[in-house]
């Protein structure tokens, strides 16, 4: 048994050193995602995203009803790419990344400036796929609220 102890050790190193890996890689989508929200830069926002991407999301109308949003990507982009730079700052916690294979998710509680004033806050659910080597956000979901943000 003392033989395998070291190829054990080895095998759980290098498959938590390829997670670690994978999601750094992750994170660093996450993280492009936002500096292109804060640059204005529509282009760089795009390429974050999967040719299918869903993005929604959750909030309540005045009568307290849950309502989901959906929004087109190209929409999206075209908004931040109108803003200008430095406007839109949304301050993120990786609360937690898994990955297996080609599928990955994140959550990222966060809040939102806008213009340097606090806007809201709320929680990001990210879906990644992995396609061609690179991670792509295949579908976002938030929630948004402007009370009990600490």
């Amino acid at each position: 048994m003392k033989i395998y102890f070291p190829v054990i050790a080895l095998l759980f190193l290098s498959i938590t050193s390829y997670s670690q890996g994978a999601a750094d890689s992750v994170k660093n989508v996450v993280n492009t995602l936002f500096i292109a929200m804060k640059t204005s830069n529509s282009h760089l926002l795009k390429s974050c995203f999967t040719d299918s991407a869903i993005l929604q999301t959750i909030s309540k109308n005045k009568a307290g009803d849950v309502k989901i949003k959906n929004e087109k990507i190209s929409e999206f982009a075209e908004f931040v790419g109108k803003q200008d730079k430095d406007i839109m700052d949304e301050q993120v916690i990786f609360d937690v990344v898994k990955t297996d294979a080609d599928l990955a998710i994140a959550w990222t509680p966060y809040k939102f400036y806008y213009k340097g004033t606090f806007s809201h806050c709320g929680v990001n659910s990210f879906q990644f796929v992995r396609i061609n080597n690179i991670w792509k956000i295949q579908y976002l979901i938030d929630t948004r609220r402007a009370i009990g943000c600490e």
